[in-house]
């Protein structure tokens, strides 16, 4: 009679406990390692792009707040003209002085 020499695949499946022997949770485990790692829409990728939602939502904060400002100056332009034009850019008649007083 001849000798079996067994797989040596099979001695290292033989010595892995039983849930990591079962074949479902197996393919289970190595799909969602693709999904998670290998995927277009991978988690970094996902990450990624969170990051730059929350930069664009900070950025149009930003925007509407300016645009905000940019009406009230507006408003103020057609109500004073001649104020806005004296506090905002300084502005003077030939024959007086402008003092700036600035806060601390």
């Amino acid at each position: 009679m001849a000798i079996q020499v067994p797989n040596p695949l099979q001695v290292i499946v033989k010595k892995l406990p039983k849930p990591l022997r079962n074949k479902y949770l197996l393919s289970i485990a190595v799909f969602a390692s693709v999904l998670i790692l290998f995927d277009k829409h991978d988690l970094l990728t996902q990450w990624k792009l969170r990051g730059s939602v929350k930069r664009l939502e900070h950025d149009k904060a930003y925007y509407e707040e300016r645009i905000e400002q940019a009406k009230l100056d507006q408003d103020n332009i057609n109500n004073n003209k001649e104020q806005f034009a004296r506090e905002k850019y300084h502005m003077h008649k030939s024959n007086e002085d402008v003092f700036i007083i600035q806060e601390k």
